[in-house]
């Protein structure tokens, strides 16, 4: 007969579960040229996006249709289009981070010790035209803010930073119309 003090059959199991291979997610490199004006950035790519290898895959979420009504980017022009929509008009966009471990697709999943950002640094001594950066939602911005920031001392930057509605299919506490109507801060600081 085995004994094992203090440890049930249950606790084996969870220890079981921690030791199966996580997913790492990895993000893609920037759409962006060396003339952006704009940068939008979103968390880390979900598991569609992954599928598709094109940022915002999902075909719920809303930032294509977004950019289809601000930029002439729709969904239905081939991915390499949109990207060159986008640029032309100067936006850029790219996740804060670079890689996370994440179960699923939902930003409330990524596991915090794995949070490891991208070069900021560098795409902003690259893209030395950035004059706003904006958050497509809560999740990125506070990535933003606890990883990036403190990495940013030392750089002669002059940026904006603004919070819009996360595009997510998950996040449906606001219309459509809603969304829309906060994202023309990208349009508008284009204008200036």
């Amino acid at each position: 007969m085995e004994y094992s003090v203090g440890v049930s059959n249950e606790d084996r199991s969870m220890k079981a579960k921690r030791k199966e291979p996580r997913p790492l997610i990895c993000s893609f490199r920037p759409i962006a040229r060396r003339d952006a004006r704009v940068l939008v950035l979103g968390t880390v790519p979900s598991i569609a996006s992954l599928a598709k290898r094109q940022y915002y895959g999902h075909p719920q979420n809303a930032f294509w249709r977004i950019m289809g009504r601000l930029f002439g980017a729709e969904r239905e022009l081939p991915y390499d289009e949109r990207k060159r929509i986008l640029c032309a008009r100067g936006v850029a966009v790219w996740d804060v981070l670079k890689e996370c471990y994440r179960e699923g697709s939902l930003d409330s999943s990524i596991e915090i010790e794995s949070e490891s950002p991208n070069d900021f640094r560098g795409f902003y001594r690259t893209h030395r035209q950035v004059r706003a950066v904006f958050f497509n939602g809560h999740k990125a911005e506070s990535l933003y803010r606890r990883h990036v920031l403190p990495t940013l001392a030392g750089l002669d930057l002059d940026l904006r930073y603004e919070r819009l509605p996360s595009t997510s299919p998950a996040h449906a506490g606001r219309s459509f119309a809603e969304k829309l109507a906060a994202w023309r801060a990208v349009e508008r600081a284009l204008a200036d």
